[in-house]
């Protein structure tokens, strides 16, 4: 009897190649071959062998299918990427800028756009801005998506190193992976999601720290992982000092054990303490100190960051245009600036507009930028004729300040300043007279040079520029020439407050000549420049500002939430919106449910729940939720949770180990159908319908906006039908919807 044969006939092996190859995709063929294939005895089989390429291609389409779900949608700015899209433009351009946030995500961001080939030529000025094609936000939006999918796996290995079943590791990786914010911050150019995995590659070194023993090959990869990893959480945010501190207390806990074993020896308690105190503290500083040099040697040219530094440290930026080769000795007749210390402010200012309370004289302030409004001379107190000749100002010297555009001279009395006019202690200062008027005693002040923060010897008894420090002294009243972080009114034009203080603190009454010109001083006079920084003067004083600007960042908006709320879901974020459909950042109400539960088990001291892992992780829930921080906390919920469920297959539910995995399989399955529900408002599609929307807000104080989705309800597809009007008001988009990032 003759086989009977099906054969069917395709490409030849080069051309079938030639098929499956990328290129070939990107123009639009087909990349499966045809192929070839003959019925044998039992079954049919192949006669062709898939190319490689086909594979290649078919595991990129795996990844972009599934891990990288619509990452181009939506195709404009979200939320805060109009920061850090922003910062990478600023970091391939070299212009300075200064953020709150320590610099390594934000140059690992640009590094990914330049090898994209951007150029630095869109601004990410605004949330909604369309994407040109120029911009590979597709590419720099994959780096934190891969990351997260790196996250799911360090969770599964974190809680095997910690004594999980695999089983149990696996569905706790899975709930992770379906935990809505997690997908949300993995999915756009944000801090977050390199921070959350930086967290979790510390957390899995130092379980794998605990396992092995002190000294050997294995240890020190583990210490050295953990430490790396630390190093790499903090500089992507300061956040990332809590899981230093984290880890900092677990070692105090082991370190304290140890010293209770008698068998040890002291000295060798004393050794492991040193080792993992210098390696842990010791790595994540270099490298924190490391990414700021790669910072500051980026950003080397002037930017609009640059008013918040000192002009030494400006001086140090391209384009700058900080004064050079200021003479130094400052005498009568000279025209100087002077600037503050102790603030951003700048400059002691005045301008042709008057108080609008008080004396309504007037206005004096400090503006932080270089201005001909700056610009006081010299006189002394008790002479009206110009001086002939060079005479220098000394420690003790009483002076007026003549305004040199307006002719007013610097003047103190007793009003109540514009702002901090409840404040006793502070009088007005302001400017009063005109040119020709032979000036008042409250114009007068005495020059006291501070020893304590002058560090030249010379400019502590003779005034200098750029190197005596001194404070004015009102000789009137005994007040001192002063300045705080409060601003004036718009008809102040938002500018620093002024005032002459009898109390306050030293340092803001401190004050430094900037720029000097004296028309007799001789030309060979000594000049004198800003000095060169060192990397550690910048990485100080850029630490001041982060610091001073991170406090200042109070102002109410209306998207705020406080920390006791965070652990119930009581309200999320929008992200972005358009007018059918928006991205909303909300947590997984499932599991923040049972990571609360967790919580309280361990709180109230349920047995089942007081095992030493689920101890550790609480500890790490408890030092990243109390400092005001909401994913780092929630990430170790997670893993908690996947120890109490661990305990309770293994002891509660021992003799029928299925129930138990049957419960964490429901928990899972609930957390994942939550997932599912929600997710057009992580992804920004328009799956839903108003109706929908409505029914989703389980709590009254969700605000996501329902008036976005205007899918047709089944009713209105009946009145279209029967073509009855339908009502599309309650579909129009609200144009407060899209929360602007702060």
């Amino acid at each position: 009897m003759a086989k009977s044969k099906s054969h069917q006939k395709g490409k030849g092996p080069e051309e079938a190649k030639a098929a499956a190859t990328p290129a070939a995709v990107a123009e639009g063929q087909d990349p499966v071959e045809k192929f070839e294939y003959q019925n044998g005895s039992m079954r049919p089989f192949l006669l062709t062998t898939p190319s490689k390429e086909l594979s290649t291609i078919r595991s990129a389409s795996t990844v972009k299918d599934k891990v990288l779900r619509s990452i181009a949608s939506p195709d404009s700015v979200v939320f805060d990427e109009v920061h850090f899209g922003g910062f990478a433009k600023k970091y391939i351009k070299g212009t300075f800028f200064l953020d709150v946030h320590p610099p390594l995500v934000k140059m690992m961001y640009a590094g990914i756009a330049s090898l994209a080939g951007f150029k630095g030529d869109f601004d990410f000025e605004k949330i909604g801005d369309v994407y040109p094609e120029s911009t590979p936000y597709v590419v720099m939006r994959s780096f934190p998506a891969l990351l997260g999918v790196g996250t799911a796996i360090l969770v599964f290995l974190t809680l095997k190193a910690s004594g999980v079943r695999p089983t149990i590791a696996f569905l706790a990786a899975l709930m992770f992976i379906v935990e809505n914010s997690y997908v949300t911050i993995s999915r756009f150019i944000l801090l977050d999601s390199p921070l959350i995995f930086f967290i979790a590659a510390a957390v899995y070194g130092y379980k794998r720290l605990q396992n092995e023993v002190p000294y050997n090959y294995k240890w020190y990869r583990a210490l050295i992982s953990t430490s790396v990893a630390l190093g790499l959480a903090a500089s992507s945010k300061w956040s990332g000092l809590f899981t230093v501190a984290w880890i900092g207390l677990l070692n105090v806990f082991d370190l304290w054990f140890i010293l209770g074993d008698l068998t040890v020896p002291v000295c060798k308690t004393v050794k492991q303490a040193s080792i993992r105190g210098s390696f842990l503290l010791g790595i994540p500083f270099l490298l924190y100190l490391m990414f700021f040099a790669i910072h500051f040697n980026l950003l080397n040219k002037e930017g609009d960051g640059s008013a918040f530094m000192s002009s030494a440290f400006r001086a140090s930026l391209e384009g700058n245009k900080i004064p050079k080769n200021i003479q130094e000795n400052v005498g009568v007749g000279s025209l100087v600036t002077i600037r503050h210390i102790a603030t951003q402010g700048g400059y002691l200012h005045s301008h042709d507009s008057l108080y609008e309370t008080g004396s309504k004289q007037q206005q004096v302030t400090l503006y932080p930028h270089l201005d001909s409004n700056n610009v006081w001379e010299v006189e002394l107190y008790n002479v009206s004729e110009a001086p002939t000749s060079f005479e220098q100002i000394h420690d003790g010297t009483k002076i007026r300040l003549k305004h040199h555009i307006t002719k007013k001279r610097l003047h103190s009395h007793d009003h109540k300043p514009p702002v901090s006019e409840h404040q006793d202690w502070q009088k007005e200062v302001s400017g009063y007279g005109y040119d020709g008027f032979g000036g008042d005693p409250n114009d007068d002040f005495v020059v006291e040079i501070q020893k304590k923060y002058t560090e030249d010897v010379d400019a502590q008894g003779d005034l200098k520029a750029l190197k005596s420090v001194f404070r004015l002294r009102h000789a009137m009243t005994g007040c001192y020439l002063f300045s705080h972080d409060a601003k004036l009114p718009e008809w102040g034009f938002k500018q620093q407050e002024v005032t002459c203080a009898t109390q306050g603190v030293v340092p803001k009454s401190l004050w430094y000549i900037e720029t000097n010109e004296n028309k007799f001083l001789p030309a060979d006079a000594k000049r004198v420049n800003y000095p060169v920084l060192s990397l550690w003067d910048k990485f100080v004083e850029s630490h001041k500002r982060m610091w001073n600007i991170n406090k200042n960042l109070n102002a109410p908006h209306a998207w705020e939430s406080s920390p006791h709320t965070w652990p119930f879901l009581t309200r999320g974020i929008n992200y972005w919106g358009s007018a059918t459909s928006q991205v909303h950042f909300m947590g997984n109400a499932p599991i923040c449910v049972y990571v609360v539960v967790e919580v309280l088990k361990w709180h109230l001291g349920v047995a089942v729940a007081s095992d030493k892992h689920i101890f550790q992780f609480i500890v790490g829930w408890a030092v990243h939720y109390f400092p005001s921080f909401f994913m780092g906390p929630y990430y170790f919920g997670i893993l908690a949770l996947a120890q109490f469920l661990d305990i309770l297959v293994s002891y509660v539910f021992s003799k029928t180990k299925p129930l138990g995995y049957s419960v964490s399989i429901v928990l899972l399955l609930v957390a994942a159908r939550f997932f599912v529900f929600y997710s057009p408002l992580i992804y920004g599609t328009n799956g839903w319908t108003k109706e929908t929307c409505e029914a989703a807000k389980l709590l009254s104080t969700w605000d996501f906006d329902c008036n976005k989705h205007c899918a047709p309800s089944t009713t209105a597809i009946a009145n279209i039908h029967h073509e009855i009007p339908t009502d599309s008001s309650s579909c129009t988009p609200n144009d407060h919807s899209v929360r602007q990032s702060h």
